[in-house]
């Protein structure tokens, strides 16, 4: 698939604006000295709410600006027509199809859903469920890096994070330690839909940085951290001896006497 099919990857406004952030205590590298920076870090985001003026989108924007200030790639899926799982015959429908094309290209995730009668929405939980753990024989979500989120209408909660760290982790990712509630969160953006200095606010820089440092961290051993015997019987790929894999002959077995 090739950029000029994305149709349903979100601008987003004012990019290297950060009227919330103070750069003097912000590391522009938060991971330098993990590893490899270069290529930078590739993150998809999703949010949980369609309403025009959703929430969690806008943290989803926020902390896709803070990933690019710390020299990340972003991407973030509208899923304003993704169809339900199975309504779509073996789904195949363009919404589904470009939202596994980009958590393949992904190397770490950020999910942000509202609560919602004191659980993650339909539209969270649909876009996790069009991401199978095979796809094509690659894997859109094994070995990736997770950070969680959620937005509430009133008081602070963490029942929809918790569902989130179950997910991710019934999808096989890494899921970092730190998270983000944001509690009443219409009172913690401005007319034009940006975060307000706040303690909420900063949190979300806090994720932001970790997940960073954990992409970076782990993108070496991805592969190897998901390597499975049993998928490995499965596929008939037996695992190389060290004799093998140095190309040298295995001694012949010495004869009864």
């Amino acid at each position: 698939m090739t950029e000029l099919t994305f149709q349903r990857l979100r601008s987003l406004a004012d990019p290297d604006q950060l009227p919330a952030l103070k750069p003097q205590y912000a590391h522009r590298q938060p991971a330098r000295g993990l590893g490899k920076l270069d290529p930078p870090p590739r993150i998809l985001l999703l949010y949980g709410s369609l309403r025009d003026r959703s929430y969690s989108r806008l943290v989803v924007e926020e902390s896709a600006r803070l990933l690019q200030f710390f020299g990340c790639e972003t991407r973030i899926f509208d899923p304003s027509d993704l169809p339900l799982p199975d309504q779509v015959k073996d789904d195949d429908h363009p919404a589904v199809h470009e939202l596994r094309e980009h958590a393949l290209w992904s190397e770490g995730q950020v999910w942000c859903s509202p609560e919602r009668h004191g659980q993650i929405t339909g539209i969270m939980k649909t876009q996790i469920d069009h991401l199978p753990l095979a796809y094509k024989g690659l894997r859109p979500t094994q070995g990736r890096t997770l950070a969680v989120m959620q937005v509430s209408a009133g008081s602070q909660s963490f029942n929809s994070v918790n569902t989130l760290r179950i997910l991710g982790r019934w999808m096989r990712m890494f899921t970092i330690p730190n998270q983000s509630s944001v509690a009443k969160a219409y009172e913690e953006f401005d007319e034009a839909g940006r975060m307000k200095p706040s303690s909420y606010y900063d949190r979300i820089v806090d994720v932001m940085e970790e997940l960073v440092r954990f992409t970076v961290l782990l993108r070496p051993h991805a592969e190897q951290l998901v390597d499975r015997y049993s998928e490995r019987k499965d596929r008939e790929h037996p695992v190389e001896t060290p004799v093998e894999a140095a190309g040298l002959a295995p001694l012949a077995p010495t004869a009864a006497i």
